[in-house]
């Protein structure tokens, strides 16, 4: 198995995706609102920013869940 570092809190695990055991969790209720979010006023957002302060997820988080397939769609809006 791969050895790989959290990208919610840099923790090294065994696992298969993105985020550790610990922070999958949130990680699934930020994804969620993100989504959410996207679907009600996507064609209204400017700038990542903006989502961060509207839904209060980390920038870095908002940029990492914009790689994921079925998401990459929402990209483009912020190019």
């Amino acid at each position: 198995m791969e050895v790989v570092r959290c990208a919610r809190c840099g923790v090294f695990f065994t696992s298969g995706g993105y985020v550790c055991s610990k922070c999958q969790s949130k990680d699934d209720q930020e994804l969620s609102a993100f989504k959410d979010f996207m679907e009600k006023n996507g064609s209204n957002c400017n700038t990542l920013s903006e989502v961060c302060n509207e839904t209060g997820i980390a920038l870095s988080n908002l940029n990492r869940f914009l790689d994921y397939e079925g998401l990459k769609s929402y990209k483009k809006l912020f190019n």
